[in-house]
């Protein structure tokens, strides 16, 4: 038996349910198919230590503050406890334990399969989260079997670890956090590009009016709408974006040994199967940590929208190729704060606006139209 409604959103996530918070605004009926367990499940399978890159007066969902002080640093734990509250708050409509595995159009609604369960649907929002699968590069396997590999998402605490040094693969947020609390129990090297820093600590008191500045820049600034934000996208989308809370200094401080790009694996001699830099030098390090990037796991979309990068061709969230699907909480999808919290509820108010206008125009072309006939003409037998 199949369900029916105006608008599914796939993920229940902080993006699924800012969409949730929107189209419940806007009165459009809708739910939220979520694979998790729980509202935030998400965030309590990160690394144990984690904390909100942002403090927390950009960590708020839409119609909603976060309730802690504006300039602390949210756990991964309360993040997720936040979510869960917030789906409770506005009585969003989460169907939990519902991943789903495959969705296609009929040529009349959107078909979605869910655990076993039969969806159909005018309008699909695909809200996952886009850090599902790691990027790790290739030769990764060509790396000694005894260093023990992991990822910035299968990373939990140091006790994953083989003993001896460990080699952090990418120098953006994560893996400058990662870097930083493996430092204070073995040598910890940190490879890749620096992609740049907020050069104070944005929560001190005496630089928020430029942590504010700088907050603003990420949403209006570096945004599609304007031509230092489309000339930065490319740039930011090949690496990462800036350093926020973590800096450089940071890392110095607690003994992080900066090195270059890693390039490969050696083929020679002694070397064989050590990480290669990019200076030609080799590391003999017990652990590889890989924190260079995700991508989306969108292979359950049997639609054709997706282009010869594999991936979804979209403006600002809507689907150029297939009416009435929507992609939401992508890196620049709108501006640099499209990926982050406290930037993926304008996304879903835009998204939630195309939907409804969508949804006007469909049910004027199903109403029945009026005859209307001359003045005392007769009616037709």
């Amino acid at each position: 038996m199949s369900e029916h409604f105006d608008t599914i959103v796939v993920g229940g996530g902080q993006a699924g349910l800012a969409m949730g918070y929107h189209l419940s605004r806007l009165k459009r009926p809708f739910v939220i198919l979520d694979g998790n367990a729980k509202n935030g499940d998400s965030w309590r399978s990160r690394w144990d230590s984690l904390r909100l890159f942002t403090p927390a007066r950009y960590d708020a969902l839409p119609g909603s503050r976060y309730p802690a002080p504006p300039w602390s640093y949210p756990s991964r734990e309360e993040f997720a406890d936040y979510l869960d509250s917030y789906a409770e708050r506005f009585q969003l409509p989460v169907r939990h334990n519902a991943q789903v595995t495959s969705l296609g159009h009929n040529g009349n609604s959107f078909i979605l399969q869910a655990d076993g369960q039969h969806f159909e649907a005018d309008n699909v929002v695909v809200a996952p989260g886009w850090d599902r699968k790691p990027k790790v590069p290739e030769f990764a396997r060509q790396l000694k079997p005894k260093i023990r590999q992991l990822t910035a998402g299968s990373y939990k605490n140091p006790d994953d670890l083989a003993p001896g040094p460990v080699l952090v693969v990418g120098a953006g947020n994560s893996g400058a956090d990662i870097a930083l609390e493996l430092a204070a129990t073995r040598k910890t090297y940190l490879s890749g590009r620096h992609p740049g820093e907020i050069p104070w600590p944005i929560d001190a008191m005496a630089a928020r009016p430029l942590t504010l500045a700088v907050f603003f820049a990420f949403s209006h600034i570096l945004s599609l709408n304007t031509p230092a934000g489309r000339k930065a996208r490319p740039q930011i989308l090949a690496h990462s974006g800036p350093l926020v809370r973590v800096k450089n200094r940071d890392l110095l401080r607690a003994g992080v040994e900066r090195v270059p790009r890693t390039e490969g694996a050696a083929t020679e001699g002694t070397t064989d199967g050590l990480p290669l830099l990019a200076d030609g030098r080799t590391l003999e390090v017990a652990n590889v940590i890989w924190c260079t990037g995700f991508r989306p796991d969108l292979a359950w979309i049997d639609l054709p929208v997706f282009g010869p990068d594999g991936e979804p061709e979209q403006d600002r969230g809507v689907a150029k190729a297939q009416p009435g699907l929507y992609f939401l909480g992508a890196t620049f999808q709108r501006s640099l704060a499209s990926s982050m919290v406290n930037g993926v509820g304008r996304d879903a108010a835009f998204i939630a606006g195309n939907i409804a206008a969508r949804e006007r125009r469909a049910e004027t072309t199903r109403r029945p139209q009026t005859e209307v006939r001359p003045e005392g003409s007769a009616a037709p037998q």
